[in-house]
């Protein structure tokens, strides 16, 4: 674990001192534009892991401010990063001069001008939230044909503020589903902003009945806080435990941040009817499938949030985005409605899925 966290930190480092080192090549004028140029992106970056660190310590506005500020460059530096390498390509190629790179104005303006367009571009495309819809037909006793919301890794908090998730219930309560199902990491670690803002009210506008289980973030924050919010806000928590809809079988597994979770088959012994397993992390999706499960919703993934760390987690998990079918086990991987961090997605989209269940 410790040589895995030093081989990432050297890597950042190594990566950072590559990007600073063509920022300062690529700016044009003297040493004193360059250092501006450098010491402010060195800057910015300080701003976005140290609120990190002090968002508890100042005020809820302050800390969504720097927030606001300082995630993007998470963003900024990924695409940097990708168009510095790219353009040493290119220029080892011969397909662009070196004078591109070296005290270029019309360098420097492309650089950072496609960098900024794409993730401007990112911030709208984020704001648009896609309605995904499934519908599966079963034997098995229902009392009526169902309808079901379920969503994932809303992340509300310093980045997804009340004003935006009151948008969201608006888009659930729309649907006039039977059921609203949230596959975790409902809050984004740090309980304070969602209690002081209210976001509890937000959540108790739900027209439906409400079920939940825990993601990673909960556990990273506040793990009895979280429960406590879910209660507040009308959701039943379900920790490694079932409940019966009309006739349909929610099974809540806590997340694998619980080493001491149950094993799934030990929750699956009174199952009868229609079966939905809320699994916040999708590893071990052969689990389900051995169980007998009907259907699993699951989410952490966000894709990747940015292309290409898409790439990355198509290549960690069976499944990281998208519906999916192991015998007669079926599966929908969520991209998330909300966020971490920056609030742009590139090549991934926010989302909420629509499933009916029919007799």
């Amino acid at each position: 674990m410790r040589a895995g966290f030093l081989t990432i930190l050297l890597v950042f480092l190594a990566s950072l001192g590559y990007v600073i080192w063509h920022l300062w090549r690529i700016t044009p004028g003297g040493w004193p534009a360059k250092l501006i140029v450098s010491a402010f992106f060195l800057a910015w970056m300080v701003l976005a892991f140290a609120n990190m660190g002090i968002s508890e310590k100042v005020s809820v506005k302050a800390a969504t401010i720097l927030t606001e500020i300082g995630h993007p460059w998470l963003i900024a530096f990924l695409y940097l990063l990708m168009t510095f390498i790219l353009a040493d390509i290119l220029t080892v190629c011969k397909v662009i001069p070196n004078s591109f790179l070296k005290g270029s104005t019309s360098g420097m303006l492309t650089v950072l001008g496609l960098v900024a367009l794409v993730m401007v571009l990112g911030s709208i495309h984020y704001r648009h939230k896609y309605r995904e819809e499934l519908t599966i037909r079963t034997d098995k006793p229902l009392e009526k044909p169902l309808t079901i919301v379920l969503s994932s890794d809303l992340h509300v908090g310093y980045s997804n503020r009340r004003a935006e998730l009151a948008r969201w219930i608006d888009l659930i309560n729309a649907e006039k589903p039977d059921l609203v199902l949230f596959g975790g990491d409902i809050v984004d670690m740090h309980l304070r902003p969602v209690i002081e803002g209210g976001y509890a009210e937000e959540f108790r506008r739900l027209a439906s009945p409400a079920y939940a289980v825990m993601g990673n973030h909960e556990y990273y924050g506040d793990e009895k806080g979280s429960e406590r919010f879910m209660k507040d806000a009308g959701i039943c928590l379900l920790r490694d435990s079932v409940a019966n809809f009309k006739g349909l079988d929610i099974i809540g597994r806590d997340d694998r941040s619980n080493r001491v979770r149950k094993e799934l088959s030990e929750l699956t012994g009174s199952i009868q009817g229609f079966t939905i397993i809320l699994d916040h992390q999708p590893s071990h999706l052969e689990e389900a499938e051995e169980a007998g499960i009907d259907f699993q919703f699951s989410g952490h993934t966000h894709h990747g949030q940015v292309w290409p760390l898409s790439w990355v987690t198509d290549a960690i998990f069976e499944k990281a985005w998208g519906h999916h079918s192991r015998g007669e086990t079926q599966y929908y991987i969520s991209s998330g409605l909300g966020i971490w961090g920056p609030k742009i997605r590139i090549g991934t989209r926010s989302e909420y899925l629509v499933l009916h269940i029919n007799r």
